[in-house]
């Protein structure tokens, strides 16, 4: 199976790397293209991958066509690639806001191959979380390769496509809310005397550790966070702060705000 990425800017570079860290025999066997040949050079240089020199080499020979560009140029993108598309090849988008609908819309072919998929920014670390969800066209065998190539940058999960907008609140906008979160425990660890580096270096494996005590003891949050706060102890006075200062409203409106700008964006 040839795997091409059309676009690679931060996250279809990151999916590459994720694939190839997995798979470090398969670089011949994923090819890129994109209007800037400093990047392709770079990935071509760290990972041996194929570089095209256009759009129509790409398409000719991939079976998987990972479409890894922003939603701005993809109206532009698609007619380009529309009579290049060959019956059985597999279309896989990542661009926020756009549908399944639309892409077939778009084509202006039956029975397209179509995957759509939410990943986030951690994929970067191979620590990514994405939601893939696939159109009627396409069959089991056809679809576990891109699950494979997405579990290799994190984890993935098949959701249907009206939770898309759901999973933009809870994983694909949600990095920028531990950021500013992360941001607050390091400034505030600096203002009470510590050097910042190590402040950073604190505050991220906290995160880190709790983010996975969530995900490998199974115990829900709750539960977790009830073991921690002794009575009479400082997490308790820490949690009972955040509790009166709207902490989880404020995240659970940030969640609503980012749900509903994705409904307002989606094509």
């Amino acid at each position: 199976m040839k795997i091409g990425f059309i676009g690679t800017g931060n996250m279809g570079t990151a999916i590459i790397k994720g694939y190839l860290s997995v798979h470090p025999d398969a670089e011949k066997n994923v090819l890129a293209f994109d209007k800037d040949p400093g990047k392709l050079k770079d990935l071509s240089n760290e990972f041996g991958i194929v570089v095209c020199s256009s759009m129509n080499q790409l398409m000719e020979q991939s079976n998987v066509i990972v479409l890894a560009v922003k939603p701005n140029i993809f109206d532009m993108v698609i007619p380009e690639i529309r009579d290049l598309y060959r019956t059985g090849q597999v279309l896989v988008s990542i661009a926020a806001g756009i549908s399944m609908a639309y892409i077939e819309k778009l084509m202006e072919k039956d029975h397209v191959k179509l995957v759509r998929v939410m990943p986030n920014t951690p994929a970067m670390v191979n620590e990514g979380m994405s939601a893939l969800c696939r159109n009627q066209f396409i069959t089991d065998e056809e679809f576990e390769p891109v699950l494979e190539l997405f579990r290799s940058i994190g984890r993935a999960e098949v959701i249907k496509e009206e939770l898309i907008d759901t999973v933009i609140g809870v994983s694909g906008s949600s990095p920028a809310y531990t950021y500013m979160y992360i941001e607050a425990l390091i400034n505030a660890a600096v203002s009470g005397g510590m050097d910042k580096e190590q402040a950073r270096i604190f505050a991220g494996q906290a995160v880190l550790g709790a983010a996975k005590m969530v995900l490998e003891t199974g115990i829900d949050p709750i539960t977790l966070r009830v073991n921690v706060c002794s009575p009479g102890g400082t997490t308790i006075e820490a949690v009972n702060a955040l509790l009166n200062n709207g902490f989880q409203d404020n995240v659970t409106e940030a969640f609503h705000a980012a749900v509903n700008k994705s409904k307002v964006m989606t094509k």
